[in-house]
């Protein structure tokens, strides 16, 4: 019996520990959803002021950016997809793998893919897709900005050579949930265009273009495109930690569930422990007693 009650000690000792634990990682989840959340709002204004800009260019110059070779026939689909390396996020990457082999499953020609993280890589490889890249997943929002660099530097090596490119990042839903989502990245269209043209000019300031037009338009690109990639990887690390926050808060529930029966557990057989020692003691003391009951005769 007390080999029993040290066990179950043991096992209530572990659960304590775990649910620590647990509940440090729902805390550093909440935080980083929130630092995430705070990134992509702080690109707003930065954000509205490239729209400006390319909306200035294409009023003035109407030059558009072209991202496939003259005459070239050849189909090949870009696709940059955000995953995750940090366990703990339930079905994050396989869900997005599916969500990427179903939707460039249905384009024609070849499939060119940049991936953000070695578990996404190795299941969008494992799905037949042709791998051109791979990338570490940032750990902090500081490091987002580096990773978009390297993401900008590969798709310009390659974009010659692409006709459409799409990034694929998992997107936080109201409620804590999320979902894959895919967005164009390139070629620029021209309902896009057409939508910056609309925008007004805050001010009664007439903007003018300085030095030359075609520089200042892919350069304003540039910064849209950076933007872009920006939010979208800042998504998925938020609705990674979101999946992470949840999985923890179904540990905890089950924790809770656990240590409730270790210890209704515990002090049950306790009590009986403590019966079956006063049982030895009453029937000892009556034993005693008749022994001596019968010697006094």
């Amino acid at each position: 019996m007390s080999d029993t009650l040290a066990n179950l000690r043991r096992k209530i000792d572990g659960a304590v520990k775990l649910e620590s634990v647990v509940r440090t990682m729902k805390a550093v989840a909440a935080s980083s959803i929130g630092q995430y959340e705070a990134a992509v709002r702080a690109l707003a204004d930065y954000e509205r002021s490239v729209q400006l800009g390319l909306s200035l260019c294409f009023r003035q110059s109407g030059l558009t950016p072209s991202l496939s070779r003259p005459g070239s026939s050849a189909k090949t689909a870009g696709a940059i997809v955000f995953g995750s390396d940090q366990g703990l996020v339930g079905q994050f990457n396989e869900a997005m793998a599916e969500f990427v082999r179903n939707t460039l499953g249905a384009v024609p020609g070849e499939k060119k893919v940049w991936a953000v993280g070695e578990r996404i890589y190795g299941r969008l490889a494992d799905a037949g897709l042709t791998m051109v890249g791979q990338f570490s997943v940032p750990g902090s929002v500081n490091a987002i900005a580096s990773l978009v660099g390297q993401l900008q530097i590969a798709v310009e090596a390659q974009e010659s050579s692409c006709t459409t490119i799409d990034v694929f990042y998992t997107n936080l839903a109201p409620g804590a949930q999320y979902q894959p989502v895919s967005q164009r990245l390139l070629p620029l269209n021209a309902q896009w265009q057409t939508n910056l043209v609309k925008i007004r000019w805050p001010t009664k300031s007439l903007p003018e273009l300085c030095g030359s037009r075609e520089a200042t338009l892919r350069a304003f690109v540039r910064e849209y495109l950076f933007i872009t990639l920006f939010k979208a990887c800042a998504e998925s690390l938020a609705s990674e930690n979101a999946c992470r926050l949840a999985a923890m808060q179904r540990a905890e529930k089950n924790i809770d569930s656990l240590m409730t029966e270790l210890n209704r557990t515990f002090y049950r057989l306790r009590q009986s422990s403590i019966d079956e020692e006063l049982f030895d003691v009453i029937a000892g003391f009556n034993a005693l007693s008749s022994k001596t009951s019968g010697t006094g005769r």
